[in-house]
């Protein structure tokens, strides 16, 4: 199983849930470019230039097929590479994620973020997107772990906006996602929203959708237990 971190992380983010479920199977959990101790390439990179390098990740370690998890922006390159190397695929899970491209608005909010990451820093753009980030009865601890994962690069987490911001619309690609798939969405989720799993859940034929009550974007973080049992149910089931 390979783990896709969200933004602005880096492959600690899935430290426990890869403990957890390491137990019976082998994980793998990247950093993405420019996050963690990956290197970032000159000129930024796409939503799909991450999924050809998961592909690339796969090769190298002689891994034919696996069971591809991604939350958020991982979630988007679990997608890319169902579009671009679906027999690399035995499984897939989306967490708190979506298919759908940023509307304008959401762009020009992309753009603005970026103007703040250049100006004021990570940390003060981590500080205002908290709120969205985790549900409001999160713990000051859980916020306090939240704003130490998402220490990145500032050169990483501009190109990390921009490739969100860029990337393209699945939505019609989801019919074509033919092996096994795991929605997972918080229930206080703001950014990808309950009602954008559902839709995702309904275009893939057989998918199973698993929202998690009290639950904001970043379910494994907030609710562990109920995110690692759902997972653990998944891989025992295929």
């Amino acid at each position: 199983m390979v783990l896709l971190h969200p933004f602005p992380f880096d492959r600690r983010f899935f430290r426990d849930c890869a403990l957890v479920q390491g137990e019976h199977h082998r994980i793998v959990v990247p950093d993405l470019r420019g996050f963690g101790e990956s290197a970032l390439p000159e000129g930024g990179f796409s939503v799909a230039d991450l999924a050809d390098d998961l592909a690339e990740l796969l090769d190298t370690l002689r891994i034919e097929r696996a069971v591809v998890g991604g939350l958020s922006l991982g979630g988007y390159v679990a997608l890319a590479l169902a579009a671009r190397h679906r027999h690399r695929l035995s499984g897939l899970i989306l967490a708190d994620t979506k298919a759908s491209a940023d509307p304008e608005a959401a762009r020009l909010a992309r753009a603005d973020s970026i103007a703040l990451v250049r100006t004021a820093g990570v940390s003060a753009y981590v500080d205002k997107q908290l709120p969205r980030l985790v549900a409001a009865s999160a713990s000051d601890e859980l916020r306090a772990q939240v704003r130490m994962l998402a220490a990145q690069p500032a050169a990483a987490v501009v190109a990390g906006l921009e490739a969100l911001r860029d990337r393209p619309d699945r939505t019609a690609e989801l019919p074509a996602v033919t092996c096994p798939t795991m929605i997972i969405v918080g229930s206080e989720d703001v950014l990808t929203p309950p009602a954008e799993a559902e839709a995702m859940s309904a275009a893939i034929k057989g998918a199973l959708l698993v929202c998690i009550p009290g639950a904001g974007h970043l379910t494994s973080l907030e609710a562990p237990l109920a995110f690692n049992t759902a997972v653990a149910a998944f891989l025992g089931d295929h």
